[in-house]
């Protein structure tokens, strides 16, 4: 692949990705009426705001170079959980979306993430 292409794509996916995360982060932070009904039926509404905080701050680690490793590991824990609440409540699967594009993101962004070379 081209590695202006490649470079492109990356930045691309990384965007949509940790700006899907976001916008859900901020969503939850201004008690959106169809937020807190979701998640008041699967038990987790008293704690609306501090989903909101840690989906802001796992994105703002993701989206740093340096802490990028992290924020991956935070944010697949993190979706990884909405997913079993997901499944164990019969819900739609949306926590499934921003978890492939953050595994994408972080595949296109270091491959030694998933990857072991041999040096």
């Amino acid at each position: 692949m081209n590695p202006k292409i490649k470079r492109i794509a990356t930045i691309v996916v990384t965007v949509l990705a940790a700006g899907m995360v976001i916008l859900s982060g901020v969503m939850k932070l201004t008690h959106s009426a169809q937020i807190v009904e979701t998640l008041s039926k699967v038990g987790v509404g008293p704690y609306i705001t501090m989903l909101g905080l840690m989906e802001i701050g796992f994105s703002a680690l993701f989206l740093y170079p340096k802490t990028m490793k992290l924020g991956f590991i935070l944010l697949s824990c993190y979706f990884a959980g909405a997913l079993a609440t997901e499944l164990s409540h019969g819900t739609p699967l949306n926590a499934l979306t921003p978890m492939i594009l953050i595994w994408i993101a972080t595949f296109l962004r270091d491959r030694n993430v998933f990857l072991a070379t041999a040096e």
